[in-house]
């Protein structure tokens, strides 16, 4: 009996909005812009929006228009670092969390550390309201 040989295939992650690539296949994303994508997702998704997932989100965006607040920026701060952990947390690391919101905008400066690699990345995620 001849042995079988195992090869294991490169991780391949779907980029975030899915599109094609330029050969008309399922565009795919590097692991750091993967991780990227699922922040991103998971900032400007509000809960009950996902099927099956009634939790997951953050909800930003349904707080552009509320008053401003140095409150509401605590609690909005607070309420995005749970969200992180309870769901990325085995893929991230935060290190610093500032957000900002008015005029219809939520900016999101994000410091962290990608757990696989131990990569510290610097992003800022903005949502506007639709």
């Amino acid at each position: 009996m001849r042995p079988t040989s195992q090869h294991t295939r490169p991780r391949a992650d779907m980029a975030f909005p899915f599109r094609p690539d330029r050969r008309g296949r399922t565009a795919h994303a590097r692991p750091a812009e993967h991780v990227h994508d699922l922040i991103e997702q998971l900032l400007f998704t509000s809960p009950g929006e996902r099927v099956m997932r009634p939790d997951f989100g953050c909800g930003l965006l349904d707080l552009v228009f509320a008053p401003n607040s140095p409150e509401l920026v605590s609690t909005l701060e607070l309420s995005v670092q749970a969200a992180l952990q309870r769901r990325l947390g085995d893929l991230v690391e935060v290190m610093a969390l500032d957000i900002e919101c008015g005029d219809g905008l939520v900016r999101v400066r994000l410091s962290y550390v990608v757990r696989a690699t131990g990569a510290v990345r610097e992003d800022v995620f903005e949502g506007r309201a639709a």
